[in-house]
């Protein structure tokens, strides 16, 4: 496992079961370091997933760390009413759609697989797209219901402290 991750919480969590922490690294890091999808939108989309379903450990960790990978703290807080947002053109609002469509549990529509070829002519990169959703999806999972501690200096919900299920969040608290 890479060094810079076994200090984390999470990763000391998982390695109470060392192979599926191998596993999960060999999952996620390939999307997360070495993914075709550009890094800013990989991250939106990260906070999207974290956002939906309530995965205050996912959110706060790419809070802090998407801002070295070119997402703006103004567009990441955004992504929590990203379809009222005007801070996010086509490619954004494909992304994100897919994104909402997936954790839905329900396939991605067709209007949505349009715009999705726009913004992603390659079929690799629209495949690759719903396994980063899947993945952090399926992280969100485990921490919430491992109830994995933040780590050491970060805070949760970022900017303002709200959570998706609190009645004032910029969503309605869903």
């Amino acid at each position: 496992m890479p060094e810079y991750v076994v200090g984390t919480n999470v990763f000391r969590t998982l390695l109470v079961h060392p192979p599926l922490a191998r596993v999960l690294n060999a999952v996620l890091d390939p999307l997360l370091l070495n993914g075709t999808i550009d890094a800013r939108l990989r991250e939106l989309v990260i906070m999207r997933v974290a956002w939906v379903t309530g995965s205050v450990y996912e959110w706060s960790q790419h809070w802090m760390l998407a801002p070295m990978f070119g997402a703006p703290t103004e567009e990441l807080a955004a992504v929590r009413n990203w379809e009222a947002s005007d801070r996010f053109g086509a490619t954004e609002r494909a992304i994100l759609a897919a994104t909402d469509e997936t954790l839905s549990g329900q396939a991605v529509s067709d209007a949505t697989w349009g715009a999705l070829a726009t913004a992603f002519p390659d079929d690799a990169q629209r495949m690759e797209l719903l396994m980063l959703v899947g993945g952090y999806q399926m992280l969100s999972g485990v921490l919430r219901s491992l109830r994995v501690p933040l780590d050491a200096g970060l805070e949760p919900w970022l900017p303002d402290g709200v959570s998706p299920l609190d009645p004032g969040s910029p969503d309605g608290g869903r």
